[in-house]
């Protein structure tokens, strides 16, 4: 969010729709094959219900418009298009306003298989799909009030705890774990190694856990945290989350689990 992007933002035009060439909507096409064979079995019902209740075209990259028009009725939510990196500032009051910050570009060939940044496709496909359930959206709606108010230093904490729910987030059920972030749920290759790898640490979701994690953004998560039910996060969405930073703060950050990034070579 602070830092630069080589992509550019699509601007709508004034009846907010965005102009997308055909070769933009056949990256939506092919993403969008691989991924919904892949999510098959692995995402939780939330979210694949989620998926139904869009109808997201398949062949085409969806408008904001049409994706807003659902959630609205669903739990009173819009997607609300952006350049590809925001402040801080944007995005927790965007959330705080129920309005979901959607990048405007979509990736290229190139980077079809990993994306640093978020595009439309990570943006629709991995996150509005939650949005559609109300214990999501109404976390979702709090942690964006809580940003608003949360300090510099506070927010760093507040990345976490979004960064392990709404991005990286797994879900106890009873066919066994499943996927609700969209982080995962955007990538074909963390969707198979989230559950699947023997390498990642799947530990019970804490806040306060949470909270103290540190995170790499490059690499597949070192570490999960599973929901035991969504309504967790409802109950979590009443709580007081920069108290909750308070007391992670005393009781201080965790030692990383990941790899520590390697230099460039001069």
């Amino acid at each position: 969010m602070g830092k630069s992007s080589k992509y550019v933002a699509k601007v709508p035009d004034e009846n907010g729709i965005i102009p997308y060439s055909d070769e933009e909507h056949a990256v939506w096409r092919d993403l969008y094959s691989r991924q919904i064979d892949i999510i098959q079995g692995r995402a939780c019902q939330e979210f694949l219900d989620g998926l139904d209740m869009l109808k997201l075209p398949t062949d085409r990259i969806p408008q904001p418009t049409e994706v807003s028009r659902i959630l609205h009725e669903r739990t009173g939510w819009q997607v609300e298009p952006v350049p590809a990196l925001i402040n801080f500032d944007r995005f927790f009051r965007l959330l705080a306003e129920r309005k979901f910050p959607a990048a405007s570009f979509i990736r290229t060939r190139e980077e079809m298989e990993y994306l640093q940044e978020p595009d439309i496709f990570h943006e629709i496909f991995g996150h509005t799909a939650m949005l559609t359930h109300q214990a999501f959206a109404d976390f979702t709606e709090a942690y964006g009030k809580a940003g608003v108010k949360a300090s510099r230093e506070e927010r760093v904490f507040l990345a976490r705890l979004y960064w392990f729910t709404v991005e990286f987030g797994l879900l106890q059920t009873a066919d066994g774990i499943r996927i609700y972030g969209g982080g995962i749920a955007s990538s074909p290759g963390e969707t198979i190694y989230s559950l699947e790898s023997d390498q990642p640490l799947r530990r019970p979701f804490d806040p306060i856990d949470a909270l103290r994690t540190p995170y790499r953004i490059d690499i597949f998560q070192t570490v999960y945290y599973v929901l035991d039910r969504m309504d967790d996060l409802f109950e979590l969405a009443g709580a007081d989350l920069l108290a909750l930073i308070r007391e992670a703060r005393a009781l201080g950050q965790f030692e990383p689990t990941y790899p520590p990034k390697q230099k460039e070579a001069a």
